[in-house]
């Protein structure tokens, strides 16, 4: 089963078989729209006219890469820092898992290991390492023991509390529902 974060089917199988570029896009993955997030490596790649590299990200000039990010129509809101995150985890690839970003799951020993790996990654809050663990178990079949644990409670079974749980329109509105409900509540609960 693909996943289908971006709703664009050129992106969506760019995430499905490109452990990078789901990388990429859940580093992307604040203050816009998922699915704009997600189709981003799709459209990194598209610019850089050719396949995803962790070492040639590394290694790009920053300002080149900065100027890449912002071109119209900006990879995000804030092209700039996202080009300097998503260059700072791709050094990290490099330096930590041999290039290959499919190494900060594929040896991770259980799912504690897992979760401290991906909260490692620049750009990767304590939550946010919790739903991509999630989304590695639920989606991806990255399943070490402990991997349910360690990401409740988005790991959940039958929820749709995140990207985790989007697997077509329908779920990704689901998903929406629910944040939207977590944020009255906690407006609500502020007054």
């Amino acid at each position: 089963m693909g996943l289908h974060l971006s709703q664009i089917a050129e992106a969506d199988e760019l995430l499905s078989n490109d452990p990078l570029a789901l990388l990429i896009g859940m580093v992307l993955d604040q203050q816009i729209p998922l699915e704009r997030a997600f189709a981003a490596p799709y459209e990194l790649s598209q610019r850089l006219g050719k396949s995803l590299d962790a070492a040639e990200l590394a290694g790009f000039d920053p300002d080149v890469l900065a100027a890449v990010f912002s071109r119209q129509p900006a990879l995000h809101r804030f092209p700039g820092s996202m080009a300097r995150r998503v260059q700072a985890m791709c050094r990290l690839i490099v330096d930590e898992y041999d290039s290959d970003a499919a190494n900060v799951w594929r040896t991770a020993a259980d799912g504690p290991e897992l979760l401290r790996r991906v909260c490692a990654l620049p750009g990767f809050g304590q939550q946010k390492a919790k739903i991509f663990t999630a989304l590695l178990g639920k989606q991806v079949g990255v399943t070490p023991p402990g991997w349910q644990a360690v990401s409740a409670p988005f790991g959940e079974d039958g929820s749709f509390r995140s990207i985790a749980d989007i697997i077509d329109t329908v779920t990704r509105d689901k998903v929406r529902d629910y944040k939207k409900q977590m944020k009255a509540a906690a407006k609500a609960s502020v007054r």
